[in-house]
């Protein structure tokens, strides 16, 4: 049986399970325009940052049933998120590595997937790769993107940064502290 060409934009998923067929790639980070909207405002993507994938098709056969139609999906990308401790950039590490079962029909897909363990989604004609992909790096951000360690010093709650040179004020009550453990003696 002859190999065939697979389109990642236009991907025939039957088709390349059928083959038990793989492809590998990478697209420029801000095509995903989504997962490049989640980027620090500082720090967007940059012409040479990358997403990098791979997909394997993949045929189940089961006695009795239909045989199964499955993808594997890796994915990696690398993207500075906004730091929620400093507000700073910090650079996140996105991994996918997921299967995902195929099934005729959104109806199916959707009995299957609240009853499974598996995440399953309706087989169409063609896949949009890319979409999908994107769609697995923005379920991976993190909840609550932060540093191990603030580059910068953070003030503490409730007290206000005090401007570079500015000396600290002393307390309004100090004056009467004094007084207080002087016995009253000025």
């Amino acid at each position: 049986m002859k190999s065939r060409e697979f389109d990642p934009l236009r991907l025939d998923v039957a088709a390349l399970a059928e083959q038990g067929a793989s492809l590998d790639g990478s697209w420029p980070l801000a095509s995903l325009q989504r997962l490049a909207a989640s980027a620090h405002a500082e720090a967007p993507p940059k012409a040479d940052d990358v997403v990098t994938w791979s997909a394997r098709g993949e045929r189940r056969i089961r006695v009795g049933a239909p045989a199964e139609i499955w993808l594997h999906l890796q994915a990696g990308a690398c993207l500075e998120l906004e730091c929620q401790r400093c507000l700073g950039p910090v650079v996140a590490s996105l991994e996918v590595d997921r299967a995902l079962r195929f099934v005729p029909g959104e109806d199916q897909a959707a009995a299957l997937d609240s009853d499974s363990e598996d995440d399953v989604l309706a087989l169409n004609r063609w896949l949009d790769l890319r979409e999908l992909v994107e769609d697995e790096l923005l379920l991976g951000l993190p909840l609550v993107p932060r540093h191990e360690s603030c580059p910068q010093p953070l003030p503490l709650v409730g007290e206000p940064a005090l401007p570079e040179g500015q000396a600290e004020r002393p307390h309004p009550f100090a004056v009467l502290q004094a007084l207080k453990e002087s016995g009253g003696k000025h």
